[in-house]
């Protein structure tokens, strides 16, 4: 098996399998369907359970801004190839539990299964699942003219603003006094160059954190 077989084989998801998100700050972006994805590794490496499987290894809630409160999980994927396991294959993902709507808060019994699906949807990135809507090269018709000029400073990928918005969930960051620090407009905009700074920004206020909860 070549390096990049399982890459190129699930890196384009077909376009029924896509829909543009409309609301938030994820609007304008590409969600893959999750049912997708598994078809995807069915497909390659055989049913869930034999060709491959994933363990949840952790599920825990944070409280978020305004009463808020969000749910996160962490899973181990496991892919079988030539009758051996691979090593576990990481992933986190989080979901809202409680949400703060026009009308007041709002309980959602589905946290945890939506944070548990969108942990493995971020292990299967890794594996190259659905890598060309990750990549801009595909746009669910047709793949984008690779000679287009990148712009010099491109935002952040909608991988990378999902991994700032869960870490500003977990330390409890005010999005604002955030925005101020890394001197940018919004999440989305942020510049690529912006990007490394913020992780290390959110990681220190983490470590700090759970320094002092010990």
């Amino acid at each position: 098996m070549g390096n990049m077989e399982i890459w190129d084989k699930l890196r384009t998801p077909p376009p029924d399998a896509l829909k543009t998100i409309t609301g938030g700050r994820l609007s304008g972006f590409t969600d893959v369907s999750p049912m997708w994805r598994f078809k995807a590794l069915t497909e390659y490496f055989g049913p869930c359970g034999i060709g491959w499987k994933y363990e949840i290894e952790r599920l825990w809630s944070e409280r978020g801004s305004e009463e808020q409160v969000l749910a996160f999980a962490e899973i181990s994927l496991y892919i079988e190839i030539d009758g051996k396991w691979s090593a576990p294959i990481p992933g986190v993902g989080g979901s809202m539990l409680v949400t703060k709507e026009r009308n007041g808060l709002h309980s959602s019994d589905e946290g945890f299964k939506m944070a548990v699906t969108d942990a493995l949807s971020t292990a299967m990135k890794v594996l190259g699942v659905a890598a060309d809507i990750y990549m801009g090269k595909w746009d669910g018709s047709k793949y984008k003219e690779d000679d287009k000029k990148e712009p010099e400073d491109p935002p952040i990928n909608e991988a990378q603003l999902l991994e700032v918005t869960n870490l500003m969930n977990e330390t409890g960051s005010d999005e604002k006094k955030f925005l101020k620090f890394l001197q940018v407009k919004q999440l989305d905009s942020m510049p690529q160059t912006k990007f490394d700074m913020a992780i290390k920004a959110l990681l220190k206020k983490k470590e700090k954190s759970n320094a002092s909860s010990d």
